[in-house]
């Protein structure tokens, strides 16, 4: 039975279900405390991506009750030097986490109150044999010590020793700018399932560079300084302002403007990951 008292976990990672890694990061946490309840957020991030990762827990948090600890792991330098951490927002959650830049967002939007280094002598699996592995910290260390902080076991001052917030590794965030005709930004992420584009520009900036739903906008999007589309596009609220299969600048969820264009297919062609290689420009005709 669910102890509705206990904070609840939330899963993301890079792991996909296609193998048993998520099944054994349940088994420990169920192992610590069968009353904590389990909820995934994503197990398909872009492998190694801890952009992503980031972008994902800024996306999505705020709307998950106050005090929920969320297990983020995607690690490319798992078994290294880069520390493992719990850090604590500004807002009351909890992320379970390697510090490689999985943090980003949610340091520089939300902020982060405290980080504090997970001692693994006292807050990493034993027992099972796999005291020599390390390779899989997500079932080891990561779903562990938030089991242990989730079910009581430990507070979160036991996690293990602090250290300076300013020391958390972040990527670089790149900040968009009004320019002559319009607004000049970056596409920081994609709608995988659907295909559209997220960019970094805030709505309420769009609208100060002059756009107005029912404008149509010369859009021009760059890869790596070539051009790969240009066209006049319709600035709207949602997706049914628009024909079918016509694409459309709208407001997304996170109050930025986005694109659902027929651009999707470029991220593939190209092999890109989302940032600085991607520039799009808005201009009024």
């Amino acid at each position: 039975m669910i102890d509705y008292n206990k904070p609840m976990l939330v899963f993301q990672t890079d792991f996909t279900y296609k193998e048993g890694a998520v099944c054994a990061m349940y088994g420990v946490v169920k192992s610590v405390d069968r009353t904590l309840e389990i909820i995934d957020g994503t197990h398909e991030l872009p492998q190694y991506d801890t952009w992503s990762a980031s972008y994902r827990l800024y996306q999505s948090m705020k709307f998950w009750p106050e005090g929920t600890i969320f297990v983020s792991v995607v690690d490319p330098g798992v078994g290294t030097s880069r520390k493992a951490c719990v850090a604590r927002t500004k807002d009351g959650y909890y992320i379970v986490t390697p510090d490689n830049g999985s943090l980003t967002h949610i340091k520089k939007y939300v902020g982060i109150e405290e980080v504090r280094e997970i001692d693994e002598t006292i807050n990493r699996l034993h027992g099972k044999g796999t005291e020599g592995v390390a390779i899989f910290h997500g079932r080891d260390l990561f779903g562990y010590c938030a089991a242990r902080l989730a079910s009581g076991m430990i507070t979160y001052e036991q996690v293990g020793k602090e250290y300076p917030v300013d020391e958390i590794v972040c990527h670089e965030i790149l900040e968009p700018k009004q320019i002559e005709k319009g607004m000049e930004g970056i596409f920081e992420i994609n709608d995988p399932n659907f295909g559209n584009l997220w960019t970094n520009i805030y709505l309420k900036d769009f609208k100060k560079a002059g756009f107005e739903y029912g404008d149509y906008v010369n859009v021009t999007i760059y890869h790596k300084e070539n051009v790969v589309f240009q066209d006049k596009v319709l600035f709207h609220k949602s997706f049914g302002m628009a024909k079918p299969g016509q694409p459309i600048i709208y407001n997304n969820e996170l109050m930025k403007v986005a694109l659902a264009v027929s651009v999707g297919n470029f991220c593939e062609t190209y092999h890109c990951s989302f940032g600085s290689d991607w520039k799009v420009v808005f201009e009024h005709e």
